[in-house]
């Protein structure tokens, strides 16, 4: 990353951002403006007398080793002020950075600074931008799983989320999985076995998980939608919520995989359960276009 291209300018930003960046810099040693320029001059140029000390001293194959030493730490480098940066423009004022501890971040940069790829990095933002605004949402278990992960994975996990609503946490609704409106993406037995094997979901084909003890009613967001469900039963009540439960892990990544509304799967649900009996109200996003 060019001196042009600086993380931040601290002139401007909020102390929500300026403590994040305290505290990686305290964790993982990565200084910013304006000690960053300082400190980066001297190691370029404790760099250049590497190379004049080896070009003198090292043989041919220990010059290229400390070549590819100095490409990595640069290449680290770069990701850990990508993955910041992206984390930083996403913190509100409300963000409690003061509680992330340094020993959290040190491990996730341990874990991340190799990640090159946009959208992977994307994700490792938004898991450092979460961890910061409530300290206590990601465990260290979560962020191994993470950089276990490949983008195949990643982008499957996304997939299945679009298919949970939520109550207290969030619920996956896969009622059948042969039903077309899984299937169209990519959401399956077999895609549901592996999401299982690799520990983000537990799968459940014959029997299927249900929520008993319902009162008289139960509020459930599609996203942003709150829908009310009124049971006949004034007590112990359930409903049937398919074939897949989220992992502690899976609970904890829903929150950042970045799934999108499915208005097809909305209106699927909101079938099945009047089909059911349930008594449904829900207020419904108003479409500026009219």
């Amino acid at each position: 990353m060019s001196e042009g291209n600086s993380l931040v300018n601290l002139g401007d930003i909020s102390r929500p951002v300026t403590i994040l960046i305290e505290k990686v810099s305290n964790a993982v040693g990565v200084l910013y403006e304006p000690r960053r320029i300082k400190k980066r001059a001297e190691a370029e140029a404790e760099a250049d007398k590497i190379k004049v000390l080896a070009s003198i001293e090292l043989n041919e194959i220990q010059q290229r080793a400390i070549d590819r030493f100095v490409q990595q730490e640069v290449r680290k480098q770069e990701n850990i002020e990508s993955i910041t940066a992206q984390a930083a423009g996403s913190l509100g004022e409300d963000a409690i950075v003061e509680d992330l501890e340094e020993d959290w971040v040190a491990h996730f940069f341990k874990q991340c600074d190799t990640v090159s790829d946009k959208e992977m990095q994307s994700l490792w933002s938004r898991l450092l931008s979460g961890e910061a605004t409530r300290p206590g949402t990601f465990s260290k278990r979560t962020v191994d799983f993470v950089a276990s992960m490949d983008k195949k994975d990643a982008q499957l996990f996304t997939e299945f989320c679009q298919f949970c609503w939520f109550a207290g946490d969030f619920i996956p609704l896969v009622l059948d999985v042969d039903d077309d409106v899984f299937n169209r993406k990519g959401i399956n037995f077999s895609s549901l076995k592996h999401l299982d094997a690799i520990g983000l979901i537990s799968f459940e084909f014959a029997s299927g998980y249900r929520r008993t003890g319902l009162g008289k009613c139960a509020l459930i967001l599609c996203f942003d939608t709150p829908t009310l469900i009124d049971f006949k039963k004034d007590i112990d009540n359930e409903i049937k919520t398919g074939k897949a439960l989220l992992t502690q892990t899976g609970q904890e990544l829903a929150l950042i995989c970045g799934a999108q509304r499915n208005n097809e799967f909305y209106e699927y649900i909101i079938d099945k359960w009047y089909k059911q009996g349930f008594v449904l109200s829900t207020t419904l996003p108003i479409d500026p276009a009219g």
